[in-house]
């Protein structure tokens, strides 16, 4: 068996992780900290892993976690640069599901995080997780920069129409909408159920953290600057996240639905449904599967793409057992083959 740690072990995506280690056919779970709960039970906090999980939080040290061959930051911005490079050199691989290492420009990644980074050497290692991009550097990394939940929705949604040059870069609009839980179990106004609940807004229209992520990734696949839209929204339920795309088509006459079709078809991951369909939310729900539909809606210019993930699973924790797979040589859909629970 495999020995795996967990920082953070303590939020919605740390239990999330927790879920999906408990039954990985080829892991064992050896250490999970929390510096606020060390010495108190998992399955104290976490009813639901009663019978799955025994073990007690742990105070993080390099020491513990060296032990393990991959480790999972599940931790606030800023915390995963810390330690990771003393784990690197004790031969620990690396799955940081936080933003630390998600940016190459530092300077961007200093003026959106409000800090300095603590190991440049690093970034410039890490590997980008999006397994549909970037899979054969995936199995070679020590360190994966797991993506966020937004970049992940529209990257996947856009991929197939950036990689052929279909859209004009300049047009690109990313219309989001996330579940509660995207914002973090700690306790905050704004997703008080009074506040949340029957109601409907955007939030970070004028600049969100994600941003230049998704931008990373579109210039990269496009080779050019791409100065696209993104607007977040927040929508009164737990889990789920739809990235409603849109870009002006620069060639009429592709069949778009046979183009998805060919890009996704070995993915295990990526469903395209039929065309005219509308995929929901609840149909990937604790599943790290991403189900997409492409339109040209009355034949017109525009492509329109809609993208649905679990935000706290495709879009972290099962994104990052899947970029562990690849990482260890393990089948890439070990432990991965849950089927979204209806209703």
């Amino acid at each position: 068996m495999i020995q795996v740690g967990i920082v953070g072990g303590t939020g919605y995506t740390g239990v999330e992780l927790l879920r999906l280690l408990a039954r990985h056919p080829r892991v064992e779970l050896r250490a999970i900290t929390s510096r606020g709960n060390a010495g108190s039970r998992v399955d104290e906090m976490f009813p639901s892993l009663r019978g799955h999980v025994d073990l007690c939080f742990t105070e993080p040290s390099v020491e513990t976690l060296a032990a393990c061959e991959l480790v999972f930051f599940a931790t606030p911005n800023g915390t995963a640069m810390q330690m990771v490079p003393d784990l690197l050199d004790a031969g620990t691989r690396v799955v940081d599901l936080g933003a630390d290492f998600r940016l190459k420009d530092l300077k961007t990644w200093s003026e959106w995080y409000g800090m300095e980074h603590a190991c440049p050497a690093q970034v410039e290692e890490a590997v980008y997780g999006l397994p549909e991009l970037y899979r054969d550097a995936i199995r070679d990394a020590r360190l994966v920069a797991n993506p966020g939940c937004y970049p992940t929705a529209v990257a996947l949604g856009w991929l197939p129409l950036l990689e052929q040059g279909l859209v004009d870069p300049g047009s690109l609009i990313a219309d989001c909408k996330s579940g509660v839980s995207g914002a973090g179990r700690k306790a905050q106004v704004h997703t008080l159920l009074c506040e949340a609940n029957e109601n409907f807004k955007a939030y970070g229209a004028g600049g969100h953290r994600h941003l230049p992520e998704i931008r990373q990734t579109v210039e990269n696949v496009l080779g050019r600057e791409a100065p696209l839209v993104f607007v977040p929204h927040l929508v009164p339920m737990t889990r789920g996240m739809q990235a409603t795309l849109y870009g002006k088509l620069t060639t009429r006459g592709e069949d778009l639905q046979a183009l998805y079709e060919r890009r996704y078809a070995a993915e295990p991951f990526v469903d395209v449904m039929p065309a005219g369909s509308h995929p929901e939310t609840r149909s990937v729900r604790g599943t790290n599967q991403c189900r997409i539909a492409v339109s040209q809606p009355q034949d017109g210019d525009t492509a329109l793409v809609l993208s649905v993930i679990d935000n706290l699973s495709k879009g972290a924790a099962s994104q990052a057992v899947q970029n562990m797979n690849l990482m260890l040589g393990l089948p890439e859909t070990a432990g991965l083959d849950d089927i979204a629970v209806l209703p």
